[in-house]
């Protein structure tokens, strides 16, 4: 059953200009990531879960699709239906899955929630949202539970685990003549927390359509997606777009094997036992878990085929250590929650250089813009920008309609991200808007000098920001990560002041220098700068 959605043309430029969207008339992700594959193959495996201790449970499309009819058939008992969202508060597991596919099949709207979340940023999601339902492990409905009182939407709460009360409603109801609802590729499916770095969190609503508006970008990252035997893994949250969209549930779309694995916190050795022991030949890595897999041991023989990255710039340091250690073409990628996966950086297939995030996927029109809306010459660093009517574009966010239409300048979505189009047509990121340093007259991103300092074989990896200065504006400041062993020094910090000038730029060495346990991280694995400007 064949599902790819590019023409398989060598040529990127022709392939970008062959490439038109072409969405059916009814689109469900649920029927395309599960029933469709249960009706064909209903033994093929879609998933493998490891436990904690990493013992396995395989379940196939078929098991999938019968215990998601069953769950939604416990939810239509309870009044759910069509825009009701349910909110799912699961680490990576068959129980995520299910939940997602059932509240698809009731035209309900999937809004995954990160587990370490706590209560404030729970009370805010779930409430800003109005969820109707709240899946969760034991230990999170414990703390929705104490939320409730301040949750007038909220109507009921499934507990996951044996003998939980998610598994009787899945075990309690017959789903014979059960019939998922038919929904056209703009009905809502998902909303989607940001990270909340600048303001309030805000929920991005994104269609059915959001699931095929990813894939151009899948198909050039991952070629051996599609074929039989492979298996795809990521340790990224399921509750963000990167590990939901990125891969996931393409995965599921096109009938490669998914593995899961609630890692509470990223280990290395883990990881690399993970791909060895299952065979894993896709991966979605991000950066900082790159970051943190070089500094271990690299087993022989990894079956790894293709790995995408994306969220922080990888610089080219950490792309030579994975192509060179990890002996696999790594895609670097780029697009936001709002609309994901819009530019790749893909190994063979264009000739990126260090530093770039690529050229526009095929059905992404993507532009650098200067503030009044004109398009950037080359070389001019300006805002990165969207055209509409890539599929991969959201719907709205939830409950602010201002804010959605200061998203958009005409036809063209504002990322907030700084970047330039070189003479060669490639792309680079310089930094988000409000990350921007203005120093002695100069706009510098903390990017490129993050991943300098993180080639330093000192340095495991460093945030950049700016910080008051009477005479430049604002100074560089760098912190840093050492390397276990290490031991901080003013040598050193010359030394890494040094190294940075001799690499990139006298104006962009850092005036000051700190180490630091370790730097703060939004959920995603993103630096969280606004922490690192206000710290002491």
């Amino acid at each position: 059953m064949t599902r790819r959605i590019l023409p398989e043309i060598a040529d990127w430029t022709a392939q970008r200009a062959a490439f038109r969207w072409s969405l059916p008339d009814r689109f469900n992700i649920a029927e395309r990531c599960c029933d469709s594959w249960a009706a064909r193959e209903p033994d093929r495996v879609a998933l493998t879960h490891l436990d904690a201790d990493l013992s396995r449970r395989d379940w196939s499309y078929g098991a999938l699709k019968t215990a998601s009819d069953r769950f939604a058939c416990a939810l239509r008992d309870r009044g759910v239906g069509r825009g009701d969202r349910v909110a799912i508060l699961l680490a990576q597991g068959p129980e995520t899955l299910i939940a997602h596919f059932a509240a698809y099949k009731l035209g309900a709207v999937a809004l995954p929630l990160f587990t370490l979340f706590r209560a404030d940023a729970l009370a805010y999601r779930l409430k800003d949202s109005g969820a109707a339902v709240v899946i969760a492990d034991p230990d999170k409905a414990d703390e929705v539970a104490t939320l409730r009182p301040d949750l007038p939407d909220l109507r009921h709460v499934f507990v996951r685990g044996t003998g939980g009360s998610l598994q009787a409603a899945i075990d309690g109801v017959d789903p014979n003549g059960f019939e998922p609802v038919k929904t056209r590729p703009d009905d809502p499916a998902t909303i989607i927390y940001t990270s909340g770095t600048t303001g309030d969190p805000k929920g991005v609503l994104h269609a059915h359509r959001f699931l095929p508006g990813h894939l151009p970008s899948i198909e050039v990252s991952h070629p051996s997606m599609p074929d039989p035997g492979a298996v795809c893994w990521t340790p990224a949250d399921w509750a963000w777009i990167g590990g939901l969209m990125d891969l996931a549930m393409p995965c599921l779309y096109y009938g490669a094997r998914l593995v899961s694995h609630r890692m509470r916190k990223f280990n290395p050795e883990t990881a690399y036992r993970v791909i060895a022991d299952e065979g894993v030949t896709c991966l979605f890595m991000p950066p900082t878990a790159l970051k943190l897999m070089r500094g271990k041991p690299v087993p022989e023989e990894l079956p790894i085929a293709s790995i995408s990255s994306g969220g922080e710039s990888l610089g080219a340091d950490l792309l030579d250590w994975v192509e060179t250690a990890l002996k696999a073409p790594i895609t670097e990628v780029y697009g936001q929650t709002e609309c994901n996966l819009v530019l790749n950086a893909v190994p063979g297939r264009m000739s990126a250089p260090p530093g770039s995030i690529g050229l526009p996927v095929p059905g992404h029109d993507v532009q650098i813009q200067r503030a009044d809306g004109a398009e950037a010459s080359p070389g001019e660093t300006g805002e990165i920008v969207v055209r509409k009517g890539t599929a991969a574009m959201f719907l709205r966010y939830w409950n602010k309609p201002e804010q959605t239409a200061s998203k958009f300048r005409g036809e063209w979505l504002r990322t907030g991200d700084l970047g330039l189009r070189g003479d060669d047509g490639y792309f680079r990121f310089s930094s988000r808007d409000d990350d921007v340093i203005t120093s002695a007259g100069y706009r510098i991103g903390p990017s490129e000098i993050e991943a300098c300092l993180g080639a330093h074989p000192d340095v495991v990896m460093a945030g950049v920001v700016g910080v008051p200065d009477p005479l430049r504006t604002e100074a560089v400041k760098a912190f840093v990560v050492l390397r276990d062993g290490v031991v901080w020094s003013d040598e050193l910090a010359t030394a890494l002041i040094d190294w940075v000038r001799a690499r990139l730029s006298p104006h962009l060495a850092p005036r000051l220098i700190e180490p630091i346990d370790a730097l703060p991280m939004t959920a995603t694995g993103k630096i969280l700068r606004r922490a690192l400007r206000e710290a002491p």
